[in-house]
């Protein structure tokens, strides 16, 4: 069945950030994947009046088929401004699919630290796990081709949007 109306997505984030409040606790920090998931991530902090600043994770250099694609062209730097510590991280994106990216963002996360736990927020689920990942957080459970993506990007004037691509 063809996807023909994708949601709003800055609806989207207004629902997952009231999902995330009834859970929050009080040493409770946002870390979003590039790119995506780092621009749900600043909605949520916006939407969740948290305090400090969100962290910020590439996964390029942890993803386990690094060997076979080589480097992405955009790679982005990770900066994570807080010790992990002990904190309640939400490791945020745009869309679980596989569940290697989330794979690979937990690898790295494990890098700074030992958190107190780790619970995982996306605006879509698209299901095709090929790991035993799942969304604590999730506002869309959708179904597409495998020739099909999903793709957030902002608009001008920085709003959210989803686009929907299809690949040969």
């Amino acid at each position: 069945m063809p996807l023909t109306k994708l949601p709003d997505a800055e609806a989207q984030c207004a629902e997952l950030a009231a999902l995330i409040r009834t859970q929050l606790k009080a040493n409770t920090m946002l870390v979003g994947i590039h790119s995506g998931g780092v621009w749900v991530a600043r909605r949520l902090h916006e939407l969740l009046g948290l305090a400090g600043e969100i962290g910020q994770i590439d996964v390029s250099f942890y993803r386990d088929d690094f060997g076979e694609k080589g480097l992405h062209p955009q790679v982005k730097p990770t900066s994570i401004p807080f010790d992990v510590e002990a904190l309640h991280l939400i490791l945020v994106d745009d869309v679980l699919y596989t569940g290697r990216t989330t794979r690979a963002a937990v690898n790295e996360l494990f890098d700074y630290g030992r958190p107190a736990s780790i619970k995982l927020a996306v605006l879509a689920d698209r299901g095709g796990r090929e790991l035993p990942i799942c969304a604590e957080f999730c506002t869309w459970q959708v179904d597409l081709e495998e020739n099909e993506e999903l793709v957030l990007e902002p608009e001008a004037t920085g709003r959210l949007q989803w686009k929907r691509v299809e690949h040969a």
